[in-house]
């Protein structure tokens, strides 16, 4: 019986480049004309810390401001997210349509797993009717640890997974799947950094190639 496979969102399926510095921009305009920011945006030290929880990636940006100040501007900065994708100013990276129907029509178990918070996660689903292939879509809102092992480990559970892969770009990835005996599949993607992807069991370089990998990983498990 084929497998599950759980992915990573951010620069994994979705492009996030593509909003990114748009979205930050506009935040951090947004700080600069209240007075809670001078100088450059930070972009190159957010693609630096891509895939860690928000709450972390504030805490980095803004190391001397207060919670509150911090948990404003992630509203805002979701706000602008979220509209820029509905604006369709985001993009799947390229296969990952093709790819996605394909490994549901040979009956794969597809699922997403994201350090991405749920109204973020929903509004690129909904916008590229992910849901056709995708069982369910996991937040790790829906976590105490905001560890993504804890969230891989809670679709494991909820639908009885015995095996399968994480693919994803970034080493909580990796990390997720080797804690849950699965598979790791690297992605060589923007944000990917090969130091963590040596530790990934396979890496591709483009969506067109996971088919397979996936039928390798398959052919271990016969």
């Amino acid at each position: 019986m084929p497998h599950a496979i759980i992915f990573d969102m951010d620069g994994t399926l979705f492009q996030t480049e593509k909003i990114l510095e748009v979205s930050l921009e506009e935040t951090f305009d947004h700080l600069r004309d209240s007075g809670e920011w001078s100088g450059e945006t930070p972009l190159q030290k957010y693609k630096e810390i891509m895939g860690v929880p928000l709450p972390t990636v504030w805490k980095t940006l803004l190391p001397h401001h207060s919670e509150e100040i911090r948990e404003q501007t992630n509203v805002y900065f979701l706000e602008k997210l979220i509209l820029n994708i509905q604006k369709g100013k985001g993009a799947l990276y390229p296969q990952v349509e093709e790819t996605l129907e394909a490994l549901h029509k040979e009956g794969y178990s597809l699922y997403i797993a994201s350090n991405g918070l749920t109204d973020y996660l929903h509004a690129i689903v909904n916008y590229y009717r992910l849901d056709r292939w995708v069982t369910e879509t996991f937040s790790i809102e829906q976590i105490d640890s905001l560890d993504k092992a804890d969230l891989v480990s809670t679709i494991q559970e909820k639908y009885n997974i015995k095996q399968g892969a994480v693919v994803g770009d970034r080493l909580s990835d990796i990390h997720a799947a080797k804690k849950n005996d699965m598979s790791s599949i690297g992605c060589r993607f923007d944000f990917a950094q090969e130091q963590e992807l040596a530790e990934a069991d396979h890496v591709i370089d483009d969506f067109s190639s996971l088919d397979e990998v996936i039928r390798k990983i398959e052919n271990l498990h016969v």
